[in-house]
């Protein structure tokens, strides 16, 4: 199964059993994307991880 980059439009591949909230990285243009659903494939930019800074 394979999906489409938001970013560049490249394709990216999913692996099998792969589910909802995992990262997968673009090959073309390097962005990390979020799986968002599996029925249809919808993946979308994964969000920055913030520090918390210990609050």
């Amino acid at each position: 199964m394979s999906g489409v980059c938001v970013v560049c439009e490249g394709s990216v591949s999913v692996p099998e059993g792969c589910c909802v909230g995992e990262i997968l990285v673009c090959p073309d243009c390097g962005v990390e994307l979020e799986v968002l659903s599996l029925e249809p494939l919808e993946l979308g930019e994964a969000p920055e991880v913030q520090e918390d800074w210990g609050e």
